[in-house]
């Protein structure tokens, strides 16, 4: 990617707007809604008659991400994808992203570019434009902000707090493998820090670590439901963990539900891990969060036509709040569900999330 790859330059040698135009001078703007991306006080952004959606996220050096195991193009390209997941999570497409950053002088210009990289090539991927962001200084680590705006027809906005009694709940992908990731790569980062001589050993965990370091937004899901005709009654993404998000549209949409344990998908290499670990598969689901999966509520005479979609899993249903929210385990026993996922104001986990 750079003719020297050796080569430190100092973002004092560039400045701000030096900086500013070596990280921006590749941007082409990809869709109409893009009037005008970098370059003035304020990107314009044309959407007609559809609905805008914005969202925004801040990420802190040693909170939600740390630099001994992740390389920055994955975080830029992480940092990207999990604000896209939330314009997903609405139903919507995401169009346009800003961003801001704060680094102190222990990152260079190079360094920055190639955070920058991996922005790029979530934006490529996902058809977003970068349109705009600002850069300052930091006496301690790297500050990430991004802002993504997207648009659906008014029609076709899901929001967490409309879900039904009886509907059927339902998930993609599989859960857990992101926070066993985390795990994973916290261990060999204590055991790299006892003895520097030691190497990671990460072989046959590609599966784990690709769901924490590079997660994907789920775009082709809400893609494949439009397809076949379904509009979730509800939806959420899955960043904090199955319970948190559950507890999310039962609370906003005043329902109770039953999850069941034997329904939860989990993959194998997950399972595998966790065992090593001592630690439940099922709890790694419910609570561990990055998933980035989409949950949502059907009404139950869709089951026809989603029961058969390979990586969509019916996992429960809604019933009356005074039912409470629930976990049916293998052996029938029902267990009240409580939130246990991330929480970056929350002192545990020596503040890695979970």
């Amino acid at each position: 990617m750079f003719e020297n790859k050796n080569r430190r330059t100092e973002l004092s040698e560039l400045g701000e707007f030096g900086l500013i135009d070596q990280l921006t001078k590749k941007i082409k703007l990809k869709n109409k809604s893009s009037i005008k991306g970098v370059g003035d006080d304020a990107a314009v952004i044309y959407y007609g008659t559809k609905q805008t959606l914005v969202t925004t996220d801040l990420l802190v050096e040693g909170v939600p991400f740390d630099m001994t195991y992740t390389p920055l193009k994955h975080l830029g390209y992480k940092a990207a994808i999990v604000n896209f997941s939330d314009i997903i999570a609405m139903n919507g497409i995401p169009k346009q992203l800003i961003i801001g950053i704060a680094a102190s002088n222990r990152y260079s210009v190079e360094a920055l570019e190639e955070l920058y990289a991996g922005i790029y090539l979530a934006c490529d991927k996902y058809g977003v434009d970068l349109v705009g962001g600002d850069t300052t200084s930091s006496v301690s680590g790297l500050f990430i902000s991004i802002t993504v705006t997207g648009e659906a027809d008014k029609n076709e906005i899901t929001y967490r707090d409309t879900a039904k009694n009886g509907n059927l709940i339902c998930v993609s992908g599989d859960l857990g493998g992101a926070y066993m990731g985390l795990l994973l790569l916290e261990r060999e980062k204590k055991v790299f820090k006892a003895d520097k001589n030691m190497q990671p050993d990460l072989g046959g965990y590609d599966y784990i670590l690709a769901r924490q370091l590079k997660p994907e937004a789920r775009i082709d899901v809400i893609n494949h439901l439009k397809d076949i005709k379904i509009k979730p009654t509800a939806m959420i993404d899955i960043s904090d963990g199955l319970a948190s998000e559950i507890l999310h549209i039962c609370t906003c949409s005043k329902l109770g539900c039953n999850l069941y344990e034997e329904k939860i998908p989990i993959d194998v290499t997950t399972i595998n891990i966790a065992e090593e670990f001592k630690i439940d598969p099922t709890v790694c689901a419910l609570s561990g969060g990055e998933d980035y999966e989409l949950l949502f509520t059907i009404e139950p005479d869709y089951f026809d036509k989603i029961k058969d979609i390979d990586g969509i899993s019916v996992i429960g249903h809604l019933t009356a709040e005074n039912e409470g929210v629930n976990l049916i385990s293998r052996s029938g026993t029902s267990i009240p569900i409580t939130a246990q996922g991330w929480d970056a104001l929350l002192k545990k986990d020596n503040g890695k999330k979970s």
